[in-house]
């Protein structure tokens, strides 16, 4: 299986070691793009996220809450119709970009897990 991992930059050691769990089961992983990783604008990083997505079988997500890009690759997967497979979520009750329930965002991301599992 082909898997995407995408998240907030903060979590990017829990990324690699998604990853290398993938791995060892077989599985082909490729990571985010992150702003530090290139020095290409947002435009880049958004276009290579993109590619990695549509690559993929499915999708790993670790988010804070707070990563607008990181909620930005979990919109490109979900609208590629990808399972996404939440690898972590920080829990906290505050507004995000925007919206007004933040629990009303983990609520939808927890059933989107429980489908997948």
């Amino acid at each position: 299986m082909k898997v995407t991992i995408v998240g907030s930059s903060q979590y990017e050691k829990e990324m690699q070691r998604a990853k290398e769990g993938f791995e060892k089961k077989g599985h082909e992983v490729r990571l985010p793009i992150l702003d530090h990783d290139t020095d290409g604008d947002e435009l880049s990083i958004i276009n290579e996220n993109l590619a990695n997505i549509k690559w993929a079988d499915v999708i790993g997500f670790l988010w804070d809450g707070r990563s607008v890009g990181a909620l930005g690759d979990w919109h490109m997967a979900y609208a590629l119709d990808k399972p996404i497979i939440l690898l972590y979520l920080e829990e906290k009750k505050t507004p995000v970009n925007g919206v007004k329930k933040y629990g009303e965002i983990c609520k939808c991301m927890a059933r989107i897990k429980e489908i997948l599992t």
